[in-house]
């Protein structure tokens, strides 16, 4: 017999007894969980475990998603290089004419194939470092190279039958604290002009030059002809005379071939601010400007000093408040030093008088916007050389803006101008047609500092 040794007592309650909230939904449940339900702290255990899972099966399906997308894109080809050539030293710059590869090294240049990657010739004279360079074709494999090094000199070459010839540093001045850098130069298609801006003590200008590039060839097809002689010349010597040559020898660049030096042809300076007005009467004003048929860059008004500073008075007393909130510094007008210049082929925005010869694939003019200013000027290539360069040459043609030009660009065919403001607004104009073809207003608040053809 089984004899209870204590008193039947009420047992205390345990969390199985725990009223749920879900405990209506009991028939839902698989009747094998009873038995399978674990105690604490095992169930919490469990719970963070399933917890991880569920996690990584989340991540692992939307990596899976992600990637199955991928998929569905077009890939694009990878293509690997096919050849490599060794250079001297560091590799700054490189241009390509024809079927030449120009590079600009830590010290000088050098010329590759573009068939074989080949080193055919190298320059390095003075032993300076280039920057850039632009290079043209001109066809019987002569080609035209400028180059900067890193002073800011601007070199010019003449490469010739796998060889280099200097011709002339375009910025080059004796004393060395008058020299000017350049900041960026333009060779126009087909070599005829070249176009370097120049900054020095505080200025800023820009250079157009014109090449005789016609001259050049010819030239070198008369140095090519003595050469030869003188190769013949060579053959019948005696060794008496190889004997005295060799006493009384020529230096390297004395011997060289001279070619004819580039024509400086226009010198342009940045518009200055337009400041209170001398003039007495209108007919004072008219008597300055040459013809009414174009803009001017606004220089000739009626607008004194003490208006300009009336209408500044009465601007900053009416929007004090916003002003004081931009925390807006007076600072002076300052002349601007960056451009940025193209050359134009003929077209009908660009007249030239019927004296002058136009040729369809040679530069006619040049576009001009400085920083910060509302005016497109265009000047005429086609004029008559002068003993002494104008310093400061009138445009020809105006183009004024309703915001300050940010950028601009010209097609390959030279045909379509792009002008890009700073109240982010692009135009497009035919220059042939002489109208433009489409305004574009970009989204508010964004300032375009690019713009390219494709």
């Amino acid at each position: 017999a089984y004899i209870r040794k204590h008193p039947l007592d009420i047992p205390p309650p345990s969390e199985k007894d725990w009223l749920k909230d879900d405990e209506e939904d009991f028939f839902l449940q698989d009747p094998d969980q009873k038995g399978d339900a674990l105690p604490q702290p095992f169930r919490m255990v469990n719970k963070l475990v399933m917890a991880v899972f569920e996690n990584a099966m989340e991540i692992i399906e939307r990596r899976e998603m992600l990637r199955e997308a991928q998929k569905l894109k077009v890939q694009p080809t990878k293509f690997f290089p096919t050849a490599e050539f060794q250079v001297t030293g560091r590799a700054n710059c490189l241009a390509v004419s024809g079927k030449y590869i120009f590079v600009g090294l830590s010290m000088g240049l050098a010329a590759f194939k573009v068939s074989d990657c080949k080193e055919v010739c190298a320059w390095d004279a003075v032993k300076t470092e280039i920057c850039a360079i632009r290079a043209s074709d001109l066809g019987n494999e002569c080609h035209i190279l400028l180059a900067v090094d890193e002073m800011g000199l601007v070199w010019l070459f003449f490469f010739h039958k796998e060889s280099f010839l200097l011709i002339k540093i375009l910025n080059e001045m004796e004393d060395i604290s008058k020299r000017n850098t350049s900041v960026e130069m333009v060779l126009s298609l087909g070599g005829d002009y070249a176009g370097v801006l120049l900054q020095g003590n505080a200025k800023a200008w820009l250079e157009i030059y014109r090449l005789p590039k016609d001259s050049w060839l010819k030239e070198m097809e008369k140095n090519a002809g003595a050469a030869e002689a003188c190769r013949e010349k060579r053959s019948s010597w005696t060794s008496t005379d190889i004997f005295l040559l060799q006493e009384s020898p020529v230096p390297a660049n004395k011997a060289d071939a001279k070619l004819s030096l580039p024509v400086l042809l226009l010198q342009v300076k940045p518009p200055k601010p337009i400041t209170g007005s001398s003039f007495k009467s209108p007919l004072d004003a008219l008597k300055k400007v040459d013809d009414g048929s174009m803009l001017g860059l606004g220089y000739n008004h009626l607008i004194k000093d003490s208006q300009w500073e009336q209408q500044e008075a009465i601007f900053r007393s009416t929007y004090r408040e916003y002003l004081e909130a931009e925390g807006e510094r007076e600072s002076k007008e300052e002349i601007p030093r960056r451009a940025t210049f193209h050359f134009l082929l003929p077209s009908r925005i660009l007249q030239v008088g019927p004296e002058m010869k136009v040729q369809p694939d040679v530069p006619a003019g040049i576009s001009v916007h400085w920083d910060g200013s509302h005016n497109l000027c265009l000047y005429l290539l086609n004029r008559p050389l002068k003993e002494k360069v104008d310093s400061d040459p009138k445009p020809d043609v105006v183009w004024p803006c309703a915001a300050p030009i940010a950028c601009s660009a010209v097609s390959s065919c030279s045909r379509y101008l792009a002008l890009a403001c700073e109240d982010a607004t692009i135009t497009i104009w035919d220059k042939h047609l002489g109208y433009p073809l489409s305004v574009t207003a970009i989204l508010e608040e964004r300032l375009i500092r690019g713009i390219h053809f494709l």
